[in-house]
């Protein structure tokens, strides 16, 4: 995607852009160890850069085969508002489609309200038939 000033490049972003982005986006904080490792996880991941500066990523995680997870959906505020978070959901749903075994569960977790957006590419609520749950290790 070049749309003005921004290009959107398939690539893992670096474990300091992925904490600067998380934090700023205001999505939970991971130790640079914790980032370094789960980067390794990353099966498609998009970044958005303006003026070379990383503003805006997204990656798919999963198992390679069954399973997969649409994670780290963050645009900084400065550039929020402008379809960067959709170009960075239409380049990992292009992989999803293209290289994704047709029987393959692609899932995510929404905040509200970005999950209109998710919306917008297919995803539906699982509730009642399921519920997402989480657990976070606390030391």
């Amino acid at each position: 995607m070049k749309q003005h000033e921004y290009s959107t490049v398939s690539r893992s972003p670096t474990v300091e852009e992925y904490i600067h982005l998380r934090a700023i986006a205001g999505l939970s904080a991971f130790s640079e160890d914790a980032a370094r490792i789960g980067l390794r996880g990353t099966i498609h991941s998009v970044v958005i850069s303006h003026e070379d500066v990383a503003i805006g990523m997204g990656r798919l995680i999963g198992d390679g085969g069954c399973f997969f997870q649409i994670v780290d959906i963050a645009v900084h505020p400065e550039h929020q508002g402008r379809g960067l978070g959709r170009a960075i959901m239409e380049a990992i749903m292009a992989y999803v489609s293209q290289e994704l075994p047709n029987s393959a569960y692609v899932s995510l977790i929404a905040d509200v309200p970005a999950n209109k957006l998710y919306e917008k590419f297919g995803f539906v609520e699982a509730a009642p038939r399921s519920l997402g749950m989480a657990y976070r290790v606390k030391r």
